[in-house]
């Protein structure tokens, strides 16, 4: 007799990273059979993607410290779990995961699995705060979790260094992107006509930022450095993509960014675009891609960049050094050092051939190691297995 497959929770502070992160497993998830739910704070995406038929509880998760607040998401979590008689929870992004492993713990669901797509805690993280949440993933890992999925080699030997888990419940699956989407061959658009919706010109060098605008991206450090390259060259362009939430932060991020915009010098020269959906557009036009980031775990941004044969501008940091070979798809340059940044986006601006070089080296990387199928199909397998064993252990 065939076993019924899990029933599966899938749950993210915001719904942002359901549409941009999590959306390829869902949909090969429920293709093959298994009943999925998604939780997470209600928003524009969530209403789209409700439209689309997918499944919503939703529970306001914030993104900080608040004893009432997170209190107020575990109790909301909890009733969803119990409602929904889930087999399998599946936590993402560092709010969510504490709080929805603890809900989980409470409504006794089967099998908890956490994929890290960045542990919260990294190198540049003061050291009193550093050990405060590696203890605290520690906890989470050996009372809260079944098993542990991380994106990034780095973090799965600090995992395993760490002991946060069991190293047979520690399950590396690395990231990916779709590879035909994220083609240059195949992305057939007029460039010069593109560029002019854009606004910057058709024989522009173009940078390009992909991303929330949060002060952890290093948003800010990138427009200091467009300061500084802008004035040496006065046909460069800056692209900025994405978009500051309704967060408090994020918001005093987005009017320091105005700021920027309302300087003469290049008021002209830097557009923001918004929430863009033709990712893969945009990057045909882009000759740079910078992501300065303080923290990251296994970037998407820079694999679609690789993917696209664009050459990398990325901060020597967790995850970013992973997938950019300083020298041969791109420079890596010290988080927070304006100076150091601004040098490789000239250097690269300087050196067409250079760029075509890291930007072709980029491109075999990602087919080599970033193909999305490849990322999901390992999911599968292992959620396939605990789906027979949690399913076996109810008949």
């Amino acid at each position: 007799m065939k076993i019924k497959k899990a029933k599966i929770l899938e749950v993210s502070a915001v719904d942002f990273t359901v549409k941009n992160l999590l959306l390829p497993l869902i949909q090969s998830l429920m293709a093959n059979g298994y009943e999925v739910d998604i939780s997470c704070t209600k928003g524009k995406e969530s209403a789209l993607l409700e439209r689309e038929g997918y499944n919503f509880k939703y529970v306001r998760i914030g993104r900080k410290f608040n004893p009432f607040s997170n209190l107020k998401s575990i109790s909301g979590l909890y009733r969803v779990m119990k409602q929904g008689g889930y087999d399998i929870v599946h936590v993402h992004t560092p709010s969510a995961a504490v709080l929805a492993r603890i809900a989980a713990k409470l409504a006794r669901v089967p099998i908890v699995i956490y994929t890290a797509h960045g542990f919260y805690f990294h190198e540049n993280m003061p050291r009193i705060e550093y050990i405060f949440f590696t203890n605290l993933e520690k906890i989470l890992g050996r009372y809260f979790t079944d098993y542990i999925f991380v994106q990034s080699k780095e973090d799965y030997k600090i995992a395993k260094k760490l002991r946060i888990i069991d190293v047979d419940k520690l399950i590396w699956i690395n990231n990916g992107v779709n590879l035909e989407r994220f083609n240059l061959q195949r992305v057939k658009i007029d460039t010069v006509s593109f560029r002019q919706i854009l606004g910057t010109p058709s024989n522009g060098i173009i940078v390009t930022y992909i991303g929330r605008f949060v002060k952890e991206k290093g948003i800010l450090d990138l427009l200091e450095a467009f300061l500084i390259v802008s004035k040496h060259h006065s046909d460069i362009y800056l692209l900025l993509v994405g978009d500051a939430s309704s967060d408090e932060r994020d918001i005093e991020i987005k009017q320091k960014i105005r700021v920027f915009l309302n300087l003469e010098d290049v008021n002209s020269k830097i557009v923001l675009t918004g929430y863009r959906e033709d990712i893969p557009e945009i990057l045909k036009v882009t000759n740079i891609f910078v992501l300065p980031s303080y923290r990251e775990g296994l970037p998407r941004s820079i694999i679609e960049a690789m993917a696209m044969s664009i050459p990398v501008v990325a901060t020597n940091i967790r995850g970013c050094r992973e997938e950019v070979i300083d020298g041969e798809t791109g420079i890596l340059v010290p988080p927070g050092d304006v100076g150091a940044l601004a040098s490789a986006i000239l250097k690269l601006y300087r050196n067409p051939d250079l760029r075509e070089k890291m930007g072709s080296n980029g491109r075999k990387k990602a087919e080599e190691l970033y193909d999305e199928r490849k990322v999901i199909e390992k999911e599968l397998l292992i959620i396939d297995k605990l789906s027979n064993k949690v399913r076996a252990g109810k008949k």
